[in-house]
């Protein structure tokens, strides 16, 4: 599809509700190895950064090696704890959101990995909805905040970066918009979203922040021009 204007939704805590669910499991698998962290703190300092980035910085912090073995079975069990949570996993709202944006550019440019993005995204009903413009962390050399993954996404979107919207949960993700020259739209509308997480947004330079799938809908038909379609 080519457009003047592109629509780019982060993954993890704007199109499914895993973010709580994967540090939740992250600090219990990093518990094996003696790192204790619980899963908010691991939101609170790694949201939005790439999995392999974080297990760097806690084997330099603790002094634990953290071998590839393990962040390998902590994707899998990742996988299989978003799985266990069946349609659930799904934020609420946003297939009645994706169906309004029906004829609008949209793609996905997550810091998971091709295999975590695949295993959600299809745990979630939303693969069909994007492929093939799903792009990954591993598209890149640098993730979140770093501008490069949405600067990606826009070059295979085929758009210019200042017309790109982003739908983003993260202070990486808003950071790595705004670097990117694209206008940030902060989204805390998953449960793992503390009270002050909008005002986090703002501050991290979000334009504006929705709290809900329908608030998000609401506002992407107005600067799209698009009407909510009956399901």
């Amino acid at each position: 599809m080519t457009s003047d204007r592109a629509i780019i939704f982060d993954c993890d805590g704007v199109l499914v509700d895993s973010e709580h669910i994967k540090s939740e499991a992250a600090a219990r698998h990093l518990a094996e190895l003696g790192i204790s962290f619980s899963g908010p703190a691991l939101l609170e300092r790694f949201s939005g950064f790439p999995a392999p980035e974080m297990y760097r910085a806690l084997a330099v912090e603790t002094g634990v090696p953290i071998p590839r073995s393990h962040v390998e079975e902590a994707q899998a069990i990742k996988l299989a704890r978003c799985a266990a949570a069946g349609d659930a996993l799904a934020m609420p709202g946003v297939h009645e959101c994706l169906a309004m944006l029906r004829g609008t550019a949209v793609c996905v440019a997550s810091s998971s990995s091709p295999t975590m993005l695949g295993g959600v995204l299809k745990q979630a009903r939303l693969w069909d909805r994007f492929a093939p413009n799903i792009f990954s962390v591993a598209d890149v050399i640098r993730g979140k905040p770093a501008p490069d993954l949405f600067l990606f996404a826009a070059q295979k979107m085929r758009v210019a970066p200042e017309t790109c919207v982003v739908i983003e949960d993260s202070i990486a993700g808003v950071e790595a918009a705004k670097a990117a020259g694209m206008i940030a739209i902060g989204f805390a509308g998953g449960s793992h979203c503390r009270p002050d997480h909008a005002d986090r947004l703002r501050r991290a330079g979000a334009g504006k922040v929705l709290m809900n799938m329908p608030s998000l809908s609401e506002y992407l038909a107005t600067v799209f021009d698009r009407r909510v379609e009956a399901r």
